[in-house]
């Protein structure tokens, strides 16, 4: 047994429990663990899931999701439904060759991008379609991770769970907002010309799942998806791995946060401004930065325009490993976002016994806890509080040790990827329930399972 499961209590999952182990089609159009949120989610439920004593086979284009292997993952697999990888680098953006083209999905796939807009969840659900009515009866439940397509409306051959993990639409407002000019916002609109499609696709979903409280009014207020359509099961952090580890001696001064300098809504403007501000106090005090560097906009004007330079680092491509080693590292964890539809770097950060500043944007406060309880909680977009934050950790060892060990517990509490699959399988089986009431003259699903398709 896992120390997650040690920790988090025994795992009562539905396939434990007596009934049929369920087999799952796991959708994901954009799962590679390194790009995101939604790649991670994937990952963890997925492995989970299978623990429980369910199968799941994860359908993935490009970056392909990257899944656990090992001793009691055997009915884990994956199927690449590859779409034209339009953005992969070094080349995004690019032209595919004429012999590259395999039908009208592709040609629509390729009209999208040239005309500004981001075609992938629209033109994978419409690949999912195909590929799961030509495997009618292999699956018991599909879960998609947030296409929100066009191709996942009507009959997929098995009832359809969605998770939406925030309304992109949010995405879209933080970034209009921080356009610097017509021609900008010009831009944004033709890339988040896919939120129509998610909007009205949305409205006509059966079973939604979101990560917190926040997202689900949001989804509600945004989308305009019915309240008793929506069901909140909270995600997690792999406490295994991110856990304290005595040996990893702290940097003093350190401070650690996972964010991309170009997504406005990830507020790194703000805790930038807010170094400047603490190291006249503390010229200790730096900053490492899990993610992509910008090498203009806001960001980096900032850097440059306090001299910063030599203060902040910023890190891509390390391993889980070097990132749990970094992050335990840190004097202080910050998460100075603007919005979040949960924060996973907030509960990993707080896992590995780490004192946690954030922000309380979006469902911050439903991960982080309260202000001096769990962490040091401050209002978004505010510099001169996020420096006022630092400055008090980064001075009280005793404030920094007592936080940590209350945030580690409440990751354990609250906020693990084996109470996530076992809230998700739970849901999906209030889904089936339902669809066979809805459509009592449908054939139940045969017991065989067609294992990888790679």
């Amino acid at each position: 047994m896992t120390a997650e499961a040690m920790e988090a209590g025994p795992r009562k999952g539905s396939a434990a429990e007596g009934d049929r182990p369920l087999r799952i089609a796991l959708l994901t159009y954009k799962g590679n663990p390194f790009c995101g949120g939604q790649g991670v989610y994937v990952r963890h439920l997925s492995r989970e899931l299978v623990r429980l004593g369910h199968r799941v086979e994860v359908i993935g284009a490009q970056p392909y999701p990257v899944l656990d292997e090992g001793e009691g993952l055997e009915g884990l697999s994956l199927t690449e439904l590859p779409s034209l990888d339009l953005y992969r680098s070094p080349d995004p953006f690019r032209t595919p060759r004429r012999d590259e083209y395999r039908d009208w999905v592709d040609a629509l796939e390729v009209a999208t991008m040239w005309t500004g807009g981001f075609p992938e969840p629209a033109t994978f659900s419409l690949r999912a379609r195909r590929h799961l009515r030509a495997r009618r009866g292999e699956f018991d439940v599909v879960h998609d991770n947030q296409t929100l397509g066009y191709g996942l409306l009507g009959d997929l051959g098995a009832p359809l769970v969605t998770t939406i993990h925030h309304p992109i639409t949010v995405d879209r407002q933080l970034e209009l907002d921080a356009a610097p000019d017509l021609k900008r916002r010009m831009s944004v609109r033709r890339w988040y010309a896919f939120t129509r499609m998610q909007k009205r696709v949305a409205r006509r979903l059966p079973s939604v799942l979101t990560v917190s409280g926040t997202s689900r009014q949001e989804i509600i207020d945004h989308l305009g998806v019915h309240d008793d359509r929506i069901d909140v099961v909270h995600i997690g952090a792999d406490t295994d791995l991110f856990s304290p580890d005595p040996s990893v001696a702290e940097v003093p001064g350190r401070i650690v946060t996972t964010s991309s300098a170009d997504v406005p809504l990830k507020g790194l403007i703000y805790l930038v401004e807010a170094l400047a501000k603490v190291r006249t106090e503390n010229p200790a005090a730096h900053l490492v930065v899990v993610g992509k560097r910008a090498e203009d906009g806001p960001v980096a004007q900032a850097i440059e325009r306090h001299g910063l330079a030599g203060s902040i680092e910023f890190v891509k491509g390390i391993t889980d490993a070097e990132l749990v080693d970094l992050v335990r590292s840190a004097q202080v964890a910050c998460v100075p976002s603007l919005y979040e539809g949960f924060s996973l770097p907030a509960a990993e950060a707080m896992a590995t016994g780490r004192p946690l500043l954030a922000t309380t944007g979006g469902a911050i406060p439903e991960v982080a806890g309260p202000d001096g309880e769990t962490c040091v909680a401050v209002p978004p977009g505010d510099p001169g509080a996020l420096a006022e934050g630092l400055t008090r950790l980064l001075g009280d060892g005793e404030l920094r040790a007592r936080l940590g060990a209350a945030g580690r517990a409440r990751v354990l509490a609250k906020f693990t990827w084996a109470q996530a699959a076992k809230g998700t399988a739970d849901r999906y089986r209030e889904a089936m329930s339902r669809s066979a009431a809805q459509n009592p003259g449908r054939p139940a699903a045969t017991p065989t399972y067609s294992g990888s398709h790679r």
